[in-house]
């Protein structure tokens, strides 16, 4: 019999891969699974060796099952790298009764999604930032209202083809079928903003292994999206060749030593470092910091001017939000404080709990991780954008097969939310 729906998603990340199984019961989402693999098929967000990619989703996949002990075949799958790209796009129609229907405000969408993309490029998500009716802007849900014009502004988000395709192979040759493909700084947006800081203005900030993400939001929209190609691997080098020790080791030391700022550490406090040869030394733990804290830096200043080109148009923040594995780095909230001139928070997922009959060690602590952000916003964003397409254990074995062929480049649309959430939109290349 069956319980509920079941949601997976799938964070394909530069440093790590995730997998979450969920049950949403009684419209709440309880975790069954997570499973995690090391990444090494990926950089800066982009899959580069399939094979060690594939392997990675399996382990990921492999875990998440065994803890909830519910076999997927089907996932939601989140993507960024420096090849996403988002653009402003504007629509209008006539409407043709007396008042708007949802199917004129799919047409308004429909026309500002007519815009050229080159051959090389994939739509990924249109989002609707805006609606006007006779002039009148400032519309959040115009469906129902007396009108002769209806015009829409949205965001067109786009990411290079042959990324987006390496991507959904990798996941069919782990034997999985991909529901929908979600940028993973709006799916890490649903697990950590609340709806107030959306209202008022806020900058997500996701800082992954290989790029930082980031959104902007202003009026409970989406206003603006930016992908940097400099994350915490590069903190990690950096204490590699600085201190020439291995990168396993410099990726222990960042985590446990690390720290954004150097007046942050006591000038007396060291610790134990193995090079190469296996032998340890004791060094200061404040040279880590003077390493690192220059690549802090840069990152702040790239992260402030991508705020400022958006912000100085129109848009006042009340503040930002650090995610992400990297945002755990002692002192980054702190220094981006300081170079934003906002108050900075590290978000932590929201919204999920961890079911009491699973195994997945740590409870429900080891979900409040910001590490964890985008695959629990995965889940979520499954479970509002049509879960029903998920299913219990084996009772649907093989019911996506014939989705293979869509898997391999055919898209079609999706459709719209009129609540101005996503609108995934697909074509074919």
């Amino acid at each position: 019999m069956r319980r509920g729906g079941i949601i997976a998603g799938l964070d394909v990340g530069t440093t790590k891969i995730c997998a979450f199984i969920a049950e949403v019961v009684d419209n709440k989402i309880n975790i069954l699974g997570m499973g995690s693999a090391p990444s090494t098929g990926l950089r800066k967000g982009v899959v580069i060796n399939i094979e060690s990619t594939v392997d990675s989703i399996k382990k990921a996949t492999a875990m998440a099952e065994t803890a909830a002990g519910v076999e997927i075949r089907s996932v939601y799958v989140g993507i960024a790298g420096g090849h996403i790209k988002g653009f402003e796009s504007y629509g209008a129609v006539g409407i043709r009764g007396k008042e708007v229907r949802p199917q004129d405000v799919e047409r308004a969408i429909d026309s500002a999604s007519v815009v050229y993309v080159p051959l090389d490029r994939e739509v990924l998500h249109v989002i609707p930032t805006g609606f006007m009716l006779d002039g009148q802007d400032g519309i959040k849900d115009p469906v129902g209202m007396s009108g002769v014009r209806l015009e829409v502004k949205v965001h067109i988000v786009t990411g290079a083809v042959s990324s987006v395709q390496n991507l959904l192979k990798c996941c069919e040759r782990a034997g999985l079928e991909v529901i929908d493909i979600v940028l993973e700084p709006l799916a890490s947006a649903e697990a950590v903003l609340t709806e107030d800081e959306k209202d008022l203005g806020v900058a997500l900030i996701d800082i992954g292994g290989g790029t930082t993400d980031i959104a902007i939001y202003r009026d409970g929209t989406l206003r603006h999206t930016a992908v940097l190609a400099l994350g915490g691997n590069h903190f990690t080098s950096d204490i590699g060749i600085g201190l020439r020790i291995p990168v396993l080791e410099a990726e222990r030391v960042k985590k446990k030593y690390g720290c954004a700022v150097t007046s942050m550490v006591d000038g007396t406090e060291e610790m134990d470092v193995a090079g190469a040869d296996k032998q340890t030394r004791k060094i200061p733990r404040k040279y880590i910091a003077e390493i690192i804290q220059p690549r802090c830096e840069e990152l702040a200043e790239l992260i402030k001017r991508e705020i400022e080109s958006v912000s100085t148009k129109e848009l006042g923040l009340s503040g930002a939000v650090l995610t992400g594995g990297a945002s755990l780095l002692e002192g980054l909230d702190r220094l981006v404080e300081a170079n934003l001139g906002l108050s900075v928070r590290i978000g932590m997922p929201e919204g999920i709990r961890m079911s009491r009959s699973s195994p997945v060690s740590g409870g429900q602590s080891s979900l409040s991780n910001p590490m964890y952000s985008t695959g629990i916003g995965l889940i979520l964003h499954g479970s509002m954008n049509g879960g029903e397409r998920v299913f219990y254990g084996d009772m649907f074995d093989g019911i996506f097969d014939r989705m293979k062929e869509w898997v391999k480049n055919l898209f079609g649309v999706n459709g719209h939310d009129l609540r101005g959430k996503t609108v995934t939109m697909k074509q074919r290349v």
